[in-house]
């Protein structure tokens, strides 16, 4: 574990690490295709599943890759509890800028690294004024809004009542049978 200590002591190294795995994921959307803003809306019309498939697969692999991770000591879970109120203020910023733009944060990042000149100047200057505009509220709405309807477990594996690897089995079962479903349907 020396690595690990190195990591989580040294600031520097955290960025670097940070930095190329936000390249490497931008990499990943953009060879996936889901960086095409065509792609996106289509997916919304439920005509091209491609966003979905990529990012079902994405946590199939993540999911099993970060538990066992967890298991031998490398990474910490870090979960917040989470609230109806926070979901929905969430999605309703989520929803606004998908709306307007037809990416979701991670898209328009990869797509501004592919050039896309609606994701550099809608995109990505919503979210620098969105971050603002939250931040501005957020000591008014955590005691608020953010507070409604606190969800009564903070991982699934605690609302089950189960051991983990059977949640995270169940889950990948789950998600690879639907993903399966989407291949046979022609999506």
């Amino acid at each position: 574990m020396p690595l690990l200590t190195t990591i989580r002591g040294n600031r520097s190294c955290q960025l670097v690490l940070g930095l190329l795995t936000g390249i490497a994921f931008g990499f990943f959307l953009q060879k996936g295709g889901v960086t095409n803003y065509s792609v996106i809306v289509n997916q919304l019309l439920l005509t091209d599943f491609t966003v979905m498939k990529l990012m079902l697969s994405a946590v199939i692999v993540a999911m099993i890759g970060f538990h066992l991770l967890k298991h031998y000591g490398y990474v910490n879970l870090h979960a917040a509890k989470g609230s109806m109120g926070a979901q929905v203020i969430g999605g309703l910023i989520f929803g606004v800028g998908f709306a307007l733009l037809g990416y979701c944060p991670g898209t328009v990042a990869g797509a501004v690294g592919s050039g896309a000149m609606d994701a550099l100047f809608g995109g990505m200057i919503g979210i620098v004024i969105g971050t603002g505009i939250f931040a501005d509220l957020y000591p008014r709405l955590k005691t608020g809004i953010l507070k409604q309807g606190p969800f009564p477990a903070v991982t699934v594996q605690e609302f089950l009542h189960l051991p983990l690897w059977i949640v995270i089995g169940i889950m990948e079962v789950a998600m690879i049978g639907f993903l399966v479903v989407l291949y046979y349907c022609g999506f």
